[in-house]
């Protein structure tokens, strides 16, 4: 253990946090295989917030003897070039690979805390959480449906957004992890213009679009059809994107959901589904192991693999570490063009005030005949 002064290494290297979610799932196998090849750290420099023990055993499980790590108690004493890990316990852990057990959960939300300190106090730059399971981390101090929520909470803002993100298909939801049978109340025409204001900003701070199209699905079979399915669309749906593009923003639809994955997706910049199902199912298709889960709006860099804990083949040496890879590649990407986006903006406003205010005016006609 350190003794005096924190050394703090600033060789410009992004300090990227890593949450070892539920450590009876896959993520200490897939941080392990992620981190294994060393050119991955002339990247970054990862800080892993988990269990010594735990990351030994699945170090040994998987026979990558040349795996090595700093093991530290403050992220204030990285090291470059070094994967180091914020040891969250010295005692000896029991690991059940597979298990859903409320021990697990107590060192999930752990690690958040943690890597949430961290971020506060600028000793990482953004944070990836590897899955952790919605049901044995819930507690008398954790009370949230995931971590969406969680981070949101932590750091005062509302103006949050789930988003899935593959290359150019990007996909946020205006509701989140609720029952399929409250959607429909939940839905508002504030909600959804809030929902599409959080994503116009985010593509274009995060992801340097510069002029965001943006489309939204309907809630119901052919979007209504006209209210003959329902009336979301004609009575919120439709007045929040007409109310948007008053506001200068290119949003369009409602687009009926069922055939818009089939090649329709590929002209928009972003696509607000309105409930969680219809907008991860199909990007989950479409994606396979390339998905990641930002959460947009915040004033700090969170993402994660868009995976579950896989209890299913948890210690099996099968699980897939592009997903982690991917989630560390966007995090890095998204951590750039803000630092760009803030350089280069004359006079950058605040989440939720970016604006078009009809300044860009454009032949949207392609997207326009979709609407027909």
């Amino acid at each position: 253990m350190q003794k005096g002064k924190p050394i703090i290494d600033r060789d410009k290297k992004i300090r990227v946090g890593i949450t070892h979610g539920d450590m009876n799932g896959i993520s200490y196998e897939v941080i392990v295989k992620a981190l294994s090849d060393n050119r991955m750290l002339d990247m970054f420099t990862p800080v892993i917030y988990g269990l010594s023990r735990v990351l030994s055993y699945n170090r040994k499980n998987l026979n990558a003897n040349d795996f090595n790590y700093n093991t530290i108690r403050d992220a204030a004493y990285l090291k470059s070039r070094k994967i180091n890990l914020v040891n969250l316990s010295e005692n000896e852990i029991k690991i059940e690979f597979g298990q859903s057990v409320e021990r697990a959960g107590h060192f999930a939300h752990e690690a958040l805390k943690y890597a949430v300190n961290d971020l506060k106090t600028e000793k990482i730059d953004v944070v990836v959480t590897a899955p952790i399971s919605k049901e044995n981390i819930q507690s008398d101090t954790f009370n949230f449906p995931g971590h969406t929520e969680f981070f949101a909470s932590q750091f005062e803002s509302p103006d949050y957004l789930m988003l899935m993100v593959s290359g150019a298909l990007r996909v946020g939801t205006i509701t989140g992890h609720i029952p399929l049978k409250s959607v429909s109340e939940k839905l508002t025409k504030e909600l959804i213009l809030h929902k599409i204001n959080v994503l116009n900003n985010s593509l274009i701070r995060d992801f340097g679009v510069q002029k965001p199209k943006i489309a939204l699905l309907g809630l119901n079979p052919h979007a209504g059809e006209n209210g003959q399915i329902g009336h979301e669309e004609e009575q919120i749906i439709i007045p929040a994107i007409n109310q948007a593009k008053k506001d200068g923003l290119l949003a369009f639809g409602p687009f009926p959901a069922d055939g818009f994955f089939a090649g329709d997706y590929r002209k928009f910049d972003g696509i607000l589904a309105m409930y969680h199902d219809q907008g991860l199912i199909p990007f989950k298709t479409l994606a396979f192991n390339q998905g990641v889960n930002f959460t947009a709006g915040l004033p700090i860099v969170r993402t994660s693999p868009a995976h579950g804990t896989a209890y299913d083949i948890a210690g099996k040496g099968l699980a897939s570490e592009e997903p982690l890879r991917n989630a560390i590649y966007l995090a890095i990407d998204i951590f750039n063009n803000r630092l760009q986006y803030d350089e280069t903006t004359a006079n950058p406003l605040p989440f939720g005030l970016l604006r078009d205010n009809g300044k860009h005016k454009e032949d949207n006609s392609e997207i326009a005949d979709l609407l027909d």
